[in-house]
């Protein structure tokens, strides 16, 4: 019997070419400012049209600004690539939502919310965290920008079949317990490069449970391990989550669509490449002590007392010792936000610590939404009275401080405990130092300035 990969993969095949890759249909493609010029350049170059315009969705996030958007972009290479993208996105037919609309965010956060990423769908874009839309049920994974011109052309992609895994987490969360820290553990566990060469199903009690903001924030960190790509077999909680979103099927198509979704999944006697299984009692709250996603410990853990040369050299950048507690470390930035934690479900956890408490003084905390539905949504629930009580301003939305490619960075030396994906050297800035977390240890040392457990605040 298939793997639910095996299913998806199957049904977008064009052609096999022998002794070569094949050749794939894309069901979506989504563009942002960073890796689409030289790919709209080339399609110029060659007289051609894109295939399928109406499959292509184009949106800004990496350079946009998180305050004055209504104003020019100041800084000049940022400003050319967000109006270079608008104008290829006009000179070539396609959707494009541009900063200060209302469909305007993170292109990770926007294509699930809008219903654009279903299940079944093959998705890539121009970028790694692609993986994300897996959460849908969707086969999803980033691609260079040469293979975006490709998809641009034809709608179709050459591709090498990953091999396939799947990673089994049962039983029940613990108090505080996120999926960050899930996706944390993992990293630890497997290490960076561990499902190299793989497309990662994630099942059992953990994963059903699991939230489809959870779902998303896994699945989007599934390329820290290494893998191709990371998804989650759809079920009444993705078809619940997708009800009613603007482009998700309506009426009778609706009725069709969820018929054909309860068929995507792995078959009780599918054979996966590889298999793991791991206990959510062996999860707590995760923080990284080093330069890759994967130097994590548990929050009460020790860093560990040896390593190779790799190690040490990531211990001195980051000024921690072996075999060092960082519970008690002063924090000087806390960043909530990215295409893995800027749902409303990460500032509904965030606010769920801060509430009541003030801000640390000496702590400077970015808070952004992954979206402008996202920013909406906190106002209607009265995040923002409560955020803003508690000393903290909420930012507009955008990539921010997860990468250095806008005004949002970490100045060097500076220690910050992000939501966010990558930590390696300069990520957040030049010289920063940055510990990745989830949106209650975040929050937790938002408020105490320090790194904290944050099943003490809840």
């Amino acid at each position: 019997m298939n793997t639910l990969f095996d299913k998806i993969w199957d049904q977008h095949v064009v052609q096999q070419v022998p002794d070569g890759p094949t050749q794939l249909y894309i069901d979506r493609l989504y563009c942002h400012e960073v890796t689409s010029p030289q790919a709209f350049d080339g399609m110029r170059a060659r007289g051609l049209k894109c295939f399928r315009p109406s499959q292509i969705y184009c949106m800004p996030d990496h350079n946009t600004p998180t305050h004055d958007q209504d104003k020019p972009i100041e800084d000049p290479v940022s400003k050319k690539q967000v109006d270079t993208l608008a104008k290829n996105a006009a000179d070539f037919g396609l959707t494009h939502y541009g900063m200060m609309s209302k469909d305007n965010g993170i292109i990770h956060v926007v294509g699930p919310e809008k219903g654009l990423s279903l299940p079944g769908m093959t998705i890539v874009c121009g970028d790694s965290h692609t993986s994300t839309h897996g959460a849908m049920g969707a086969v999803a994974f980033g691609i260079g920008t040469s293979e975006v011109e490709m998809v641009m052309a034809s709608q179709c992609i050459l591709q090498q079949k990953p091999k396939s895994m799947r990673i089994t987490i049962n039983g029940q969360l613990g108090k505080g317990v996120t999926a960050k820290d899930v996706a944390l553990y993992l990293m630890a566990q497997l290490t960076t490069s561990g499902a190299t060469g793989y497309f990662v199903e994630y099942a059992g009690d953990v994963i059903t449970a699991l939230s489809m903001e959870g779902r998303l924030t896994l699945c989007n960190l599934s390329i820290e391990m290494g893998a191709r790509g990371g998804f989650i077999a759809p079920d009444e909680t993705t078809f619940a989550y997708l009800k009613g979103r603007e482009f998700a099927p309506k009426g009778e198509d609706w009725d069709k669509a969820v018929a054909y979704w309860k068929t995507l999944k792995s078959g009780a006697d599918a054979v996966f490449d590889k298999e793991l299984s791991f206990d959510a009692a062996d999860i707590e709250p995760r923080i990284t002590y080093g330069t890759n996603p994967g130097m994590g410990i548990g929050i009460t853990e020790s860093i560990p007392a040896a390593g190779d040369a790799g190690f040490e050299k990531a211990l001195n950048y980051m000024g921690f010792k072996p075999g060092q507690k960082l519970i008690g470390t002063k924090v000087d930035y806390v960043f909530l936000g990215a295409c893995t934690n800027g749902r409303i479900e990460d500032f509904r956890a965030f606010a769920s610590i801060v509430k009541g408490r003030q801000k640390a003084a000496d702590v400077i905390a970015w808070l952004v939404p992954g979206s402008w539905a996202v920013d909406k949504q906190i106002r209607e629930e009265g995040l923002d009275k409560v955020l803003e009580a508690a000393g903290f301003e909420i930012r507009q939305p955008g990539c921010s401080a997860c990468l250095a490619m806008n005004d949002d960075k970490i100045p060097a030396g500076k220690l910050s405990v992000s939501t966010s994906n990558r930590n390696f050297e300069g990520r957040q800035g030049p010289g920063a130092r940055t510990i990745l977390a989830s949106p209650l240890t975040a929050a937790a040392a938002a408020v105490t300035g320090v790194i904290t457990d944050p099943r003490e605040l809840i």
